[in-house]
């Protein structure tokens, strides 16, 4: 596998304060990538660096093989990103959610509208393509924001928190659409407060603290940090002896 993205000595300061230090992430094609910490822990200001919505105060960000500051507009349109706050418009109706943000990497008549339909069928919406978003239960909302990232059909996909405050079924049906992508060939990057779900879906996982990467491996190469017998310790240990926090700490 190739290295899809990385990030060197990455660095976010709002005065003195530091809010992501040194950070120095690669990420290879094809994987699921989990990041994991505590509120606070500088995951969403790495995110949207990365994402270029916020300027880093040092380092670089290198998308498939190129620096993203040097090369915006055409890495800009390889990569797809779904928020923790709903980027969609209430007034629109969820095609015309999907039309506004899918046309905005250049793409125009018969083939955007091809993408609106496979976007809203792949999220399960079809049938309220003319429904106004402002309608939608919490769960439909958080599908149609998934729905706006992909009509573009991205390389990299970056998830934040995409299933915080819904329910059961909405969310198992979101995890299962992010299991989908990454078997049609998007690289992933997942971060959650859901300790089940980092499991169910990552192949490798970051866990940060203090704008800090504090350990990297898979889950398992994760619980031999802490013992032996991986098979008497959970994730959620694991987190708690790596950083003093539980996930009541989020």
């Amino acid at each position: 596998m190739s290295t899809i993205l990385r990030t060197k000595d990455l660095t976010k300061k709002y005065g003195s304060k530091v809010v992501v230090d040194n950070l120095n992430l690669e990420i290879e094609e094809g994987e699921v990538f989990g990041l994991l910490g505590p509120n606070g822990a500088g995951k969403s200001t790495t995110m949207n660096m990365i994402c270029d919505i916020i300027k880093p105060t040092l380092g670089t960000v290198e998308f498939m093989g190129k620096d993203f500051k040097k090369n915006r507009k055409e890495l800009h349109s390889k990569l797809g990103y779904i928020p923790q706050d709903l980027a969609i418009h209430g007034r629109l109706k969820a095609w015309e959610n999907v039309e506004l943000f899918t046309s905005l990497y250049g793409i125009k008549g018969q083939e955007l509208k091809k993408r609106i339909d496979e976007s809203l069928e792949y999220v399960g919406l079809t049938e309220k393509r003319n429904d106004y978003a402002r309608t939608f239960s919490g769960g439909m909302k958080r599908r149609l924001n998934i729905a706006c990232a992909i009509g573009h059909h991205p390389n990299l996909l970056i998830f934040d928190e995409p299933t915080v405050g819904i329910d059961a079924q909405s969310r198992n049906f979101i995890i299962e659409k992010i299991k989908e992508s990454n078997r049609n060939g998007a690289t992933v990057i997942y971060t959650s407060h859901y300790m089940e779900e980092v499991e169910a879906i990552c192949t490798r996982i970051a866990i940060m603290d203090n704008g800090k990467i504090i350990a990297t491996g898979t889950v398992e190469e994760l619980k031999k940090m802490v013992v032996e017998d991986t098979s008497k310790i959970s994730l959620e240990e694991v987190f708690l002896t790596l950083t003093g926090k539980t996930l009541r700490d989020y």
